[in-house]
């Protein structure tokens, strides 16, 4: 996955002005650690991480830090109010990618991103095993690259499976 964010000339090293605005967003939890263990890979961009939990800051010193509300289909009101914050952040910060490892802001910010221009990565979280999740099934079709960490989940068009980071 780290040839998407390279240079098209390896010895052309981009300074810190000129690199990918990278958006990584992710619910809390296991798709927050998931989206930490592909960081590696943005090595060459410009990244800002986006996710529920203000306590998370500590695990990304140097990057740029935003927090959205938590929420879910169980929580409508809560899902708005996240889907205008993910908003704001797209429109604000321009990202050339948008990448998730999950749940509701991620779904919002790879269909906004998609809309805006980004390139779009959705990596559907490790936990689901017999299905894809509820965001994944619904954000197929925005994303430029759409993976499953399951085997058995990938399908000829999407999602994709290229192995697990767990």
């Amino acid at each position: 996955m780290s040839e998407l964010f390279r240079a098209r000339n390896p010895a052309d090293r981009r300074s810190k002005a000129a690199r990918r605005k990278l958006l990584a967003i992710a619910s809390g939890g296991g798709h927050w650690i998931q989206l930490l263990r592909i960081g590696p890979a943005f090595r060459d961009c410009d990244v800002t991480f986006v996710t529920t939990h203000a306590s998370y800051r500590s695990q990304v010193h140097g990057h740029r830090f935003l927090t959205v509300t938590d929420s879910n289909l169980s929580t409508k009101f809560r899902l708005l109010k996240t889907a205008a914050e993910v908003a704001w952040i797209i429109l604000t910060e321009r990202p050339d990618i948008v990448v998730s490892t999950g749940a509701a802001p991620g779904y919002f910010a790879l269909r906004l991103g998609h809309l805006m221009g980004a390139k779009t990565i959705w990596l559907d979280s490790i936990a689901n095993v017999d299905r894809l999740s509820v965001s994944g099934r619904r954000i197929g079709r925005c994303a430029d690259l759409w993976l499953t960490q399951w085997p058995d989940l990938a399908k000829v068009g999407g999602p994709y499976y290229v192995g697990s980071v767990l």
